[in-house]
């Protein structure tokens, strides 16, 4: 995406519906400028997800792994792995995993 990843975030935790939901993306997203992560100047989607599988920016603190790059191919399939794994994948058929994978995309 285009939009200014903190401004996108911010806009969301201040003026939206679910300010309980974005508010504490929205310090995530400031904590990861401060970590050098991502800049203010950074560009995501819409709703402020970061790299190529769309985490927001808690989850990026939490479940990103490494640098936290997400734009890197491999951190962010790792990151995502992490995440799912901590949503209770456990491998084997998708029927299995519908609560972990629901924690992805509800």
């Amino acid at each position: 995406g285009n939009q200014n990843t903190v401004s996108a975030i911010v806009t969301l935790a201040y003026d939206c519906r679910r300010p309980d939901f974005f508010t504490p993306h929205a310090i995530a997203a400031l904590k990861l400028v401060d970590a050098g992560v991502i800049s203010s100047k950074s560009v995501g989607a819409a709703h402020g997800e970061i790299g190529h599988t769309q985490f927001l920016p808690g989850n990026v603190l939490k479940y990103g792994v490494g640098g936290r790059n997400l734009r890197d191919k491999a951190t962010a399939l790792m990151s995502t792995a992490n995440f799912l794994r901590g949503h209770g994948y456990r491998g084997g058929p998708a029927s299995a995993n519908r609560g972990a994978i629901a924690g992805w995309n509800a």
